[in-house]
């Protein structure tokens, strides 16, 4: 019987360490991400997400050198977002053995690009990130994390727009709850997973298995992904890599 994906997400930083943010502020220091990689080999995990956080801000690539040591080492596959701008940059990291794309500024600068990606790599290589946060008297809208300041897109209209233009999923992130572990924003996702026909991918805010399995009971969103779940041993935020066993993922079949 199906279960959903359950994808733990590495947060990059402009030095290159693995970091988790706060509703994108405050950061805690993770350290290698290669070594975290290899933990999460052993844990058999899903797939990965890797977001360099800097880059678009910086206006540059993630280092193709860190990409090569993680895709040396990862037995899982993984996604890449973070500071692209062009389709030889899709081209690069698609031939660096990433699965997929993350795109998220460059969709917002840029929708049409989007299209030009999936033509160009096909819309299951594409996934686009939206960050969403709530914006006094004009609720949750679409967060630029390059600019720092909410767009007016709404998220529901910014979604149809991504899935109109062929990206193959879409990754919704909560900047309200990231990093909070208190919990998804289990409206939004709801909101938009039934607005849209593509996988949708549900990020921030997970701080207990019970999280998950809440969320994928009450929604119809495709996969669950975590940063501070999988590199916290609790809400005290002791760093210790983590992952569900077996029988823990066994308990989403017949949710739904």
């Amino acid at each position: 019987m199906y279960r959903p994906r359950v994808i733990p997400v590495i947060l990059l930083d402009d030095r290159g360490h693995a970091v988790k943010t706060q509703r994108f502020g405050k950061r805690i220091d993770l350290g290698d991400p290669v070594n975290a990689v290899s933990l999460f080999n052993a844990f058999r995990v899903d797939e990965l997400v890797l977001l360099d956080i800097d880059a678009s801000r910086q206006q540059r690539m993630t280092s193709q050198t860190l990409l090569a040591d993680i895709a040396g080492e990862a037995r899982m596959p993984f996604s890449v977002g973070g500071g692209i701008r062009s389709l030889e940059d899709i081209r690069r990291i698609l031939s660096m053995g990433a699965e997929k794309v993350v795109l998220s500024s460059v969709a917002l600068a840029r929708p049409a690009f989007i299209r030009e990606a999936a033509d160009a790599f096909g819309s299951s290589s594409i996934v686009v990130c939206i960050d969403v946060k709530r914006r006094f008297l004009r609720g949750k809208t679409v967060y630029n994390s390059a600019s720092r300041r909410n767009e007016s897109l709404g998220a529901v209209e910014f979604a149809r727009m991504i899935e109109e233009q062929g990206a193959g999923e879409l990754i919704l992130q909560s900047v309200d709850h990231d990093g909070t572990m208190e919990g998804y924003d289990v409206e939004l996702l709801k909101s938009i997973a039934e607005e849209v026909s593509v996988p949708v991918i549900a990020l921030g805010g997970a701080g207990r298995i019970e999280d998950l399995l809440h969320l994928y009971k009450e929604t119809a969103v495709s996969a669950l992904a975590a940063g501070s779940l999988f590199v916290f041993q609790d809400s005290h935020r002791g760093v210790m890599i983590n992952y569900p066993d077996r029988e823990t993922l066994s308990r989403f079949r017949g949710l739904r």
